[in-house]
């Protein structure tokens, strides 16, 4: 990737919307060209896909929780994951270092709805344990880190 590939990156990151056209003009580059570099940075596997962002109270998502799993000595990790992966209310599971071999954030509309969750994962064999942490409100969440260049530096 190249410094205008960066570019491209960060301000599709910033607004996924964003026309080939403008941002031709942002970094200086004819519409096709820009398409050509957007379709093979999704090639090449660096840009994912593109979604809506919504507002999680408004779709009737009110309940926001951070859920740390610790496994016992015979956990199946593949099964587990397989498990996770299969609950809908599973916004983001990430694997860590440390007792909490998972972090879950979830949503769900009531809190009923996250004690049957919480049931449910501790009914995932090789579950020992779990921890929840229920957030008052979010501050911010999913701030898109600019792309830098290859030392790591991040761009203007």
């Amino acid at each position: 990737m190249d410094e205008i590939d960066r570019t491209i990156v960060n301000l599709l990151r910033a607004d996924g919307r964003t026309s080939y056209a403008e941002l031709a003009r942002r970094v200086g580059l004819t519409a096709p060209s820009v398409q050509d570099r957007v379709t093979k940075l999704e090639k090449n596997g660096v840009i994912t896909g593109y979604q809506a962002v919504v507002d999680p109270e408004a779709v009737g998502l009110g309940i926001t929780a951070l859920i740390g799993i610790i496994p016992d000595s015979s956990a199946d990790h593949i099964e587990i994951c397989d498990r996770l992966r299969a609950m809908t209310e599973i916004e983001s599971c990430y694997f860590l270092a440390g007792v909490e071999c998972y972090q879950l954030k979830v949503r769900v509309p009531k809190m009923a709805d996250l004690e049957r969750l919480i049931h449910r994962l501790g009914g995932i064999p090789g579950v020992a344990q779990t921890r929840t942490t229920i957030t008052l409100s979010t501050k911010w969440e999913d701030r898109p880190q600019p792309v830098g260049a290859e030392d790591g530096r991040g761009i203007d």
